[in-house]
């Protein structure tokens, strides 16, 4: 199978923009799509705020800044990814959304495409059977923000090939990320252990066992954690805590996986977290 080359992201949001700039980076040429004029545009200015980022630390020279964004074309219409050799979905976190441009994608893009996804906790199996190339379709589980955190979780489906896999895990590494191999179940590695953690310290606060501020303490100082799991929450977006924890509770049917009352209630609300501007703390 060819060399990947092109590379098509579907969805301008947080995670799809920075997906788009770390593939630019590397030098592959990016189609960035999002239905949306406003949050394509949005996404492209962010990617430009980044690079620009970048080379005021000297992490990139201008140049190299220059010719990353000028790597990357947006459009809002999917056909522009029928060139692609690997498209990389990244739009809301809700299987039936997927489900659906995983179809479009199969639909649209040519027989050697490779297909995955950026979930981060819905069934790679389930998404490949939407298509007819289950041997083709991948998970490729990149960390938040996408352009600072090495690792990048590479899910096999039941059906996933090991040419896909291993097409897949040469390209992360030349996107300069470390890939690291998972099987397809609820959550995968990383939020199968990290979402309960998150879960209980909702529960610590909404039980008044302590504060944000000391629940986050402890685990920063106690556990040499980077940021707590309640800033860490905030961050992801409580909204996307939620939809996995549910995921994981539906697959599991175990009751330690149950979302918190209190986490519930916040995205009722609306406080989302940074990106509404308030969740356990204010933005």
């Amino acid at each position: 199978m060819s060399e990947i080359g092109t590379v098509g992201v579907v969805g301008a949001g947080t995670m799809g923009h920075g997906i788009a700039q770390v593939a630019a980076q590397a030098g592959f040429a990016v189609r960035l799509v999002d239905l949306s004029p406003e949050a394509l545009a949005k996404g492209l200015a962010a990617i430009g705020g980044s690079l620009g980022k970048l080379a005021a630390k000297g992490r990139l020279t201008a140049e190299e800044a220059a010719a990353a964004r000028a790597r990357i074309t947006g459009g809002t219409d999917l056909a522009a990814l029928a060139d692609a050799d690997l498209v990389v979905e990244a739009v809301v976190e809700r299987l039936e959304v997927k489900t659906g441009v995983f179809r479009q994608l199969d639909a649209l893009c040519a027989p050697a495409a490779i297909l995955a996804s950026n979930t981060s906790s819905i069934s790679i199996t389930r998404l490949a059977a939407a298509t007819g190339r289950p041997g083709q379709v991948i998970g490729m589980h990149f960390m938040n923000p996408v352009p600072l955190m090495p690792l990048v979780e590479v899910i096999r489906g039941l059906d996933t090939s090991d040419a896909t896999y291993a097409r897949v895990e040469a390209a992360s590494r030349a996107m300069g990320k470390t890939p690291v191999e998972a099987h397809d179940y609820p959550g995968f590695i990383s939020n199968r252990v990290l979402m309960p953690m998150i879960n209980e310290a909702i529960c610590c606060l909404h039980e008044g066992v302590g504060t944000a501020e000391a629940i986050d303490a402890v685990m920063k100082l106690g556990m040499n954690h980077p940021m707590g799991p309640l800033t860490l929450a905030d961050l992801i977006g409580l909204d996307v805590c939620l939809d996995i924890l549910r995921v994981l509770h539906d697959g599991f049917g175990d009751p330690k996986y149950r979302p918190s009352p209190l986490l519930v209630k916040m995205v009722d609300a609306g406080r989302l977290g940074r990106k509404s501007g308030q969740g356990f703390y204010t933005y």
